[in-house]
């Protein structure tokens, strides 16, 4: 697996997430996700489904190919 595009990944949601200066918490529930899971993808620990990505998109305010346009 390339852990490359999950690093680039986390790195972008936390990006964004300390640009609307929300907490992991925060974002879980605008996510519907546990706290522990937006930690665990921004430190490139899990890999991510395309329906959760979808779900940090919305919840940051983007379509998803936007978030992922790195």
């Amino acid at each position: 697996m390339n852990k490359q595009i999950l690093i680039k990944f986390g790195n972008r949601v936390r990006q964004e997430r300390d640009k609307r200066g929300i907490s992991q918490e925060r974002l879980g529930e605008l996510a519907k996700v546990h706290r522990t899971y937006i930690g665990m993808i921004e430190r490139a620990e899990k890999n991510i489904t395309l329906t959760n990505m979808e779900k940090i998109a919305r919840a940051l305010g983007f379509k998803l190919k936007n978030l992922i346009d790195f």
